[in-house]
């Protein structure tokens, strides 16, 4: 085997330049992600860093803030330091906040062939909603108005409703108050 000086730098030389190669395609489609603030100029390899460690620290943030966000409104329980310091005074030291976790209430008022249905929900039981106007579908009652109000952790739904002009209609308003009731005691279980 022959030792070659000048074979060995040629390779030392390739495998450098095929590195830089490799890191300036690598550089490049990093540069081609980050979207830019001024896509007009050419900036240097350094600052393209800068602005991609930027990019990246901004997405963290703002992915945090909307996992905050999404758990603030499915009103899940989460601890909270400065809630821990004002409820120990006060002989609640659990520490977390509840937001909208409150059961649903289901209430049902006959009048002949109307059909009120008043849902009570917390933040946490938003689905309920869209299956009671299901469950009401499917009965083939005909839905005349619906209404919701918020008042803070709490959604008042007010469906007003006409059974079918037969001359069974309590049967089936009996009927739909037992499933209706059925319902709301299931989703409270949960």
């Amino acid at each position: 085997m022959e030792n070659n000086p000048s074979s060995s730098r040629t390779d030392r030389k390739t495998i450098e330049r095929n590195r830089r190669n490799q890191m300036k395609a690598l550089y490049s489609t990093l540069n081609s992600i980050v979207p830019h603030q001024r896509p007009m100029e050419a900036t240097s390899l350094p600052d393209q860093l800068d602005e991609a460690t930027k990019y990246i620290k901004r997405l963290q943030t703002n992915l945090e803030r909307m996992k905050e966000r999404k758990e603030r409104l499915m009103g899940i329980e989460k601890p909270d330091a400065d809630a821990a310091a004002a409820t120990s005074s006060s002989g609640n030291s659990s520490g977390t906040i509840t937001t909208g976790l409150r059961s649903p209430q289901i209430e049902i008022h006959e009048m002949g062939s109307a059909l009120e249905v008043v849902l009570t929900t917390g933040l946490d039981f938003q689905f309920m909603f869209v299956e009671t106007i299901r469950l009401l579908h499917e009965e083939g009652v005909e839905i005349v108005n619906a209404s919701f109000n918020v008042v803070e952790d709490t959604i008042f739904h007010t469906i007003h409703s006409k059974i079918g002009d037969s001359g069974s209609d309590h049967d089936a308003s009996a009927r739909i108050s037992e499933r209706l009731k059925k319902f709301g005691q299931d989703a409270s279980a949960f």
